[in-house]
């Protein structure tokens, strides 16, 4: 298995992933208009996909993942092109801090990070930052699905990709939990490999505190849960296999 997309929920598919394209300088893969697929090559092997989908309802639930995006010596600088790319600047009560929080074209915050020695290497992705009740158990949880590794950093518990090259996934302590029937605007999507036994995966998943979910959304190619915190994630069929 391992981490493949972030799957982004969107009123306009192709006007916010071609921001978020511009912003990242990624390349784009699907062009429709209920689905914007774009890549960001991590090291000319490993990748990640943002994958803009259309939902018929405006995302209200707040943002239990978002984006750190990497400043740096040009913070102010990368700020100012976000800009000018149709972002805005955004008071979420973060009051006095060292980076800068604007919302994207659709008004989803993100940040634009200070110096960290922690983001070298990272591409313009510094980290995925995601809300969680415990770091300890759900840093377990992910390692496990996503095949990173542990990292330093300054959140509770830091994974990366095992090339040390690309963003961070930082797990920070809830502000407050899920609240019950939310879904994430934005969530992780991990894909299978040949040869990996969807049925014990998702036995596992329960018995390290995962469940999965069972929506009325009609038939799909993939199989959604919810990791401990109840944050949504999807598993992919590998390659050229049914779901």
């Amino acid at each position: 298995m391992f981490l493949e997309n972030l799957g982004i929920d969107a009123d306009d598919p192709i006007r916010r992933g071609r921001f978020w394209e511009a912003a990242l300088g990624t390349t784009a893969l699907t062009v429709e208009p209920d689905i914007y697929e774009t890549r960001l090559d991590l090291d000319g092997e490993a990748y990640l996909d943002l994958c803009f989908v259309r939902v018929p309802d405006h995302p209200t639930s707040p943002l239990r993942l978002h984006l750190d995006l990497r400043g740096g010596e040009r913070q102010l600088e990368v700020a100012e092109r976000l800009r000018g790319l149709g972002a805005r600047d955004l008071d979420i009560g973060q009051g006095e801090v060292p980076w800068i929080v604007l919302g994207d074209v659709e008004g989803a915050a993100l940040c634009v990070m200070e110096e960290r020695e922690e983001y070298a290497d990272t591409g313009p992705i510094a980290a995925l930052q995601l809300d969680v009740a415990d770091p300890r158990r759900e840093g377990d949880f992910w390692a496990w699905l996503t095949g990173w590794v542990e990292t330093s950093g300054q959140a509770p518990r830091t994974l990366r990709h095992p090339s040390r090259r690309g963003p961070l996934l930082s797990l920070y302590r809830e502000p407050e939990p899920k609240r019950p029937g939310a879904k994430n605007p934005i969530h992780l999507d991990i894909r299978l490999e040949v040869g990996d036994d969807v049925e014990e995966i998702t036995a596992e998943i329960a018995e390290r505190g995962g469940r999965e979910l069972h929506p009325d959304w009609g038939e799909l190619p993939w199989r959604i849960y919810q990791d401990p915190s109840g944050n949504e994630f999807c598993l992919l069929p590998a390659p050229g296999a049914a779901s």
